[in-house]
């Protein structure tokens, strides 16, 4: 981090160095020599100090490293706004706001909060994304070193961050998702992808946190979070916290009923197996909503139809799914005995899975038969697991003597490997049926997005007001990281190349590059050209460096507006 101040570029015969980098010329330090016996040269070993000034070349502006190797220099008792740093970050930020702006956040959340504090919503949102994080102890840190969306970017304590959302009364996320779902286009046909998570809570005091049936059990108590997205369009459309007992599949009635409050007619769910039940079902006939849900083929639902047709289209090439890498058939039939409806079954069968899925099989079959045999001698009682696939043979006495496996239900288990189902209310082909499902794919990765990207990993709350107004930052996040990931995927397909910066993570450190640098004169300029890399980044958002520079202008502004009141 460059510091606030100016010095005089350390006078030490032959360790000063400097090396231009677009507009921006660095001052290194030679800090030892290293000899190599096998190229048998030595190699100086230098690091960074800061950069020159562009007014005084005999000056410069230090980092962190000059106060180490410099700690005797005396430095400036006054500093220009030393709340502030002299570099702020601005390429991640406009990104951010571009998209923003694209999907009218700010004009959204006018009606909920004050100016001053729609800016300090916009900034967390900001400081979620960019730094992986949404700890509000460190916010203050993200706001010292780039620029802001409150009213003259002023920078706001943590105290002030929590204050902020402890205040929080749920009218604002109410407001703000019925404004968001009307400004879609409710017409239109789409598919909704509805998932779920959980989040484990040590707090005492958030009323949702109560002990269910965790993702992964580490014996917390939890909170359940799902999100409805948009697959046609890309983008999240609603989100729901309630209490861990609460089973996913007795929360989908009331999602749907949510739904249909938000105005959504035209309408199908994507949905994984978890959340099948015949009320589900019959909740989606009653609403006239579509539905796609995954059944595994060995399902006692549909089993029968698997064997049914088994041997019918595995090897005709008519029946090739090559997108996918699997043959796929589609039957009418009832879901269960007293449906109304018939639905169509998608049957697929992939040759990869088969192999993978009997090769688990026989391992769990050694597993289980040699644990069982360790067992001879003792009055051991089988499981339902270990009684669904072995007979067992006990003496007069109840000891067990021999175990033997059950050759039909194994035969039949190794018929229905490789093959899975697809349910749709919809008559659609197969491909479309399967196309549709693994549109599911980014709403989980926007649920891995949630933990690993933006911080949300655990909320870092204390009370159910602060907690809830956290779910709502992160929700809003997530709309605009889903965008950004969305633009740079789309402009990847467009361009014959495949960097590694074009994801989410290496394009804003990346963009993160592009600073502005205060003078001497305590203006803020753009420290260097745009780079190519840069250049491909922003063309995905419709920007290049003119973009750039004419907002780096504005910013600048702001801020010499903002620091002149402040002084």
């Amino acid at each position: 981090m460059y510091l606030d101040f100016l010095v005089e570029v350390p006078d030490v015969q032959g360790k000063i160095t400097t090396k231009k980098k677009g507009n921006a010329i660095y001052v290194n330090y030679e800090i030892g020599r290293k000899y190599y016996k096998d190229r048998k040269y030595t190699i100086p070993e230098r690091v960074t100090i800061g950069k020159l000034s562009q007014e005084d070349k005999k000056m410069m502006v230090p980092n962190q490293n000059f106060l180490t190797y410099f700690p005797e220099v005396e430095l400036p008792e006054e500093k220009f706004n030393s709340n502030r740093s002299s570099c702020l970050r601005i390429g991640a930020y406009l990104i951010i706001q571009k998209v923003m702006d694209e999907y009218e956040i700010p004009e959204l959340l006018d009606g909920y909060f004050s100016p001053k504090d729609r800016g300090l919503f916009l900034d967390l949102i900001a400081y979620t994304i960019i730094c992986e994080n949404n700890a509000g102890q460190y916010y203050p840190a993200y706001a010292f070193g780039h620029p802001l969306f409150t009213e003259g970017m002023h920078i706001y304590s943590d105290t002030k961050v929590s204050e902020f959302l402890c205040g929080m009364t749920g009218e604002e996320s109410i407001g703000f998702l019925n404004d968001w779902n009307a400004s879609c286009d409710r017409r239109e046909k789409i598919y909704i992808s509805y998932d779920s998570t959980n989040k484990n809570s040590e707090a005492g005091n958030i009323e949702m946190v109560e002990y269910g049936e965790a993702k992964v059990d580490v014996g917390l108590p939890i909170f359940n979070y799902s999100i409805a997205y948009d697959t046609k369009n890309a983008k999240p459309l609603f989100y729901e916290s309630y209490p861990g007992s609460i089973a996913d599949i007795s929360q989908l009635e009331f999602m749907l009923g949510k739904a249909k409050g938000y105005g959504y007619k035209n309408i199908g769910f994507i949905l994984d197996r978890g959340y099948f039940s015949k009320g589900n079902i019959r909740k989606m006939d009653e609403y006239g909503y579509s539905f796609v849900i995954m059944i595994k083929g060995m399902a006692k639902l549909v089993n029968r139809l698997v064997l049914e047709n088994k041997g019918k289209f595995e090897e005709e090439r008519k029946y090739s799914i090559r997108k996918h890498h699997v043959y796929g058939i589609t039957v009418k039939d009832k879901l269960y005995p007293d449906d109304e409806k018939t639905r169509y079954f998608h049957i697929y069968h992939s040759t990869g899975k088969e192999h993978g899925e009997k090769e688990e099989l026989e391992e769990m079959l050694d597993r289980l038969g040699k644990g069982l045999r360790a067992q001879y001698g003792t009055d051991y009682q089988l499981s339902e697991k270990e009684k669904h696939y072995f007979d067992t043979f006990y003496d007069n006495k109840g000891i067990l003597t021999v175990v033997k496996e059950k050759d039909d239900v194994i035969k039949r288990e190794l018929r229905l490997c490789g093959y899975f189902c697809i349910v749709t209310s919809d008559k659609m082909t197969a491909a479309e049926a399967l196309d549709l499902y693994y549109s599911r794919d980014a709403s989980e990765k926007l649920f891995r997005g949630d933990k690993s990207y933006l911080g949300n990993k655990s909320e870092r709350t204390y009370y159910t007001e602060s907690t809830e107004a956290k779910i709502f930052v992160e929700f809003v996040a997530l709309i605009v990281r889903n965008r950004i990931y969305t633009k740079l995927k789309e402009e990847l397909e467009r361009i014959d190349e495949k960097p590694n910066y074009m994801t989410v993570p290496a394009a804003i450190r990346e963009l993160e590059k592009i600073e502005m640098i205060r003078g001497h004169d305590q203006i803020y300029r753009l420290d260097h050209a745009v780079t190519r890399t840069q250049k491909t980044i922003l063309k995905a958002f419709g920007m290049d460096a003119a973009y750039v520079k004419h907002r780096a202008d504005r910013i600048s502004e702001q801020l010499k507006i903002a620091d002149n009141i402040g002084r």
